[in-house]
């Protein structure tokens, strides 16, 4: 994969703790948004998400996903990322998800697992980065 150029404002808005939209395709082909908590590395966005979730289950269905983030120093700025989840991986020990709730909420450790919670991360590649 070549690397992936975004703007300096993309850049600042990705690395940001601000929240992610998710908009997937549904099943029945109704669209299904929701804010999440996620990471850029670069060259793609991550996700976790637990296997109940009606985005897991939209993406196994059609992995073409949108999602948008707010500039949190204006929010009439964003960067939106059109593409796919091109993976999905196991979060066994819910490394992923504990990562992200030192991100957004200060603590060690996500604090709202559920009795038999299985966790993955999406990999949403993206086809295009758009910045406004």
């Amino acid at each position: 994969m070549s690397p992936l150029t975004v703007s300096e404002t993309a850049y600042r808005i990705l690395n940001s703790k601000s929240f992610a939209h998710l908009a997937t395709l549904g099943t029945d082909g109704t669209l299904h948004s929701s804010p999440v908590w996620f990471e850029w590395d670069g060259q793609e966005i991550l996700i976790s998400q637990t296997t109940s979730r009606q985005k897991y289950k939209n993406v196994l269905q059609n992995a073409t996903v949108a999602v948008s983030v707010l500039d949190p120093e204006n929010p009439y700025s964003y960067v939106e990322i059109r593409g796919s989840v091109t993976a999905i991986t196991e979060d066994p020990d819910f490394s992923f998800i504990d990562k992200m709730a030192k991100k957004y909420i200060d603590k060690e450790h996500y604090p709202w697992h559920q009795p038999g919670d299985q966790r993955v991360v999406l990999h949403i590649t993206p086809d295009r980065v758009l910045g406004h």
